[in-house]
């Protein structure tokens, strides 16, 4: 590699919604700094938008829009190529072009990068150029360069993360409010934090494209996103909130992945009650927050606006800045892809956890004894039990259960539910405790 030759650095736009926006607002609004740390000139040269006619949240000359991504892919001028449209198709083959053409590229593609970023990255690194995507798991919250770099003399051995601000919006209006799934989701609709069809947040699909990123990074390994497990907060009920609570426990949507031996992990995306004393579990509204743990660090917490154009826009210009010095010095291609080692998933049954366990049953004698014979035939300690009569000759009881396989739990309350004593097992949520070293 040699020194940059050129007067300036010129950039190229594909995308110019909410990120985008954001990022050229910050690029406009800050460029005498930015210029100052890279050490050289920059400018916006191209931006490719769907319809070039559409109002625009940031002040953009008409000259620099086109609705043809390969005039900006293409231009032999433009040496940064920000891909900021979301998505697989047409932004993989969009990427990939701009790789073959010899361009640095950043994106904020949880999706791609999720799917096909290995791919990417392999071809990043057979040119020696930048490939770097800060944006595509945490918003503003600086993550994947930290663990990249400031932590990578560290053996992970997990990384948890509310990394939905969405969800964990509307648990945490659930909490505070006291309210039900549906009417929280309507208010963070009505303010702009869920959108018109909210099932890429609720159902889970966005912390899974997160957190199998970030455990990619962490356990050096490949992470194919169709093994993670995953599974949204559409039965979390308000009684769920409230007696979480009465146990001393939050409601959280969690992306946890964990180490497991030399050659296993754990991936996994899903609603749990999170002990109260755990540094995640007071990060609430839209805030997100990721806490790592590794062999010489100890527990280090990173927490931020998750989502937005100004976080995603600070941490997509962060790493236009760590490009643009790159390419100043001759140095692009430094750090690539860390995905040394084959890992493989371990499936949801086999994952040992404690539980809760909400169920509604005919008050009368013999309940519990025949429910707890299944526990017990199925080796699962019972740690804690709440009862309480909601109506009639019908009673709520919620149980605690020690770590057990999730088959087990499984398994035992396929039966259970059959039980004539039991009208319904209404919810079952995994439990995480705080361990500190």
């Amino acid at each position: 590699m040699h020194p940059f030759q050129k007067e300036k650095i010129s950039i190229g736009l594909l995308g110019l919604g909410v990120v985008g926006s954001g990022t050229l607002s910050l690029l406009q609004r800050n460029r005498h700094a930015i210029e100052r740390k890279i050490g050289l000139p920059i400018e916006v040269r191209r931006i490719a938008v769907r319809d070039k006619s559409r109002p625009r949240a940031v002040t953009v000359d008409a000259a620099l829009l086109t609705d043809n991504a390969y005039e900006v892919i293409d231009d032999p001028e433009i040496d940064i190529i920000c891909e900021l449209i979301g998505g697989v198709e047409p932004a993989r083959e969009y990427v990939l072009r701009a790789l073959q053409k010899g361009k640095q590229v950043v994106t904020a593609n949880k999706e791609m990068i999720a799917r096909v970023g290995h791919e990417l990255m392999e071809e990043a690194a057979r040119r020696n150029l930048d490939f770097q995507f800060e944006g595509s798991v945490a918003g503003g919250i600086p993550i994947i360069q930290p663990m990249k770099n400031s932590l990578a003399g560290n053996r992970i051995e997990e990384v948890i993360g509310i990394i939905n601000g969405t969800t964990n919006y509307i648990l945490t209006a659930m909490a505070e409010e006291k309210t039900d799934l549906n009417t929280a989701l309507k208010e963070a609709q009505s303010l702009g934090y869920a959108e018109a069809d909210p099932t890429n947040d609720i159902a889970g699909h966005d912390a899974r494209y997160k957190i199998a990123i970030l455990a990619s990074i962490a356990f050096m390994s490949r992470v194919n996103v169709e093994d993670v497990y995953v599974e949204g907060i559409e039965h979390v009920e308000a009684a769920d909130i409230a007696y979480a609570e009465e146990l001393g426990y939050t409601i959280k949507l969690l992306g946890i992945a964990r180490r497991v031996g030399e050659e296993r992990m754990q991936v996994r995306v899903h609603p749990t009650l999170l002990a109260k004393n755990h540094p995640l579990a007071s990060v609430h509204d839209v805030y997100n927050a990721v806490f790592v743990r590794g062999d010489s660090v100890g527990d280090v917490m990173f927490y931020g606006r998750g989502a937005g154009a100004g976080p995603t826009g600070s941490a997509v210009v962060g790493d236009i800045i760590d490009t643009c010095r790159n390419l100043r010095f001759g140095a692009t291609g430094r750090v690539g892809c860390t995905c040394f080692e084959r890992r493989t998933i371990l499936p949801i049954d086999e994952v040992e956890t404690r539980h809760y366990i909400r169920m509604v049953v005919h008050d009368r004698p013999g309940v519990l004894a025949a429910i707890s014979k299944v526990f017990g035939d199925y080796d699962i300690n019972i740690e804690a039990m709440i009862q309480k009569t909601i109506k009639g000759k019908q009673t709520d009881i919620v149980w605690v259960m020690h770590e057990s396989p999730c088959r087990a739990i499984r398994e035992a309350l396929d039966i259970i539910r059959h039980l004539p004593v039991v009208v319904e097992v209404s919810n079952w949520i995994r439990v995480e405790e705080w361990k500190s070293d």
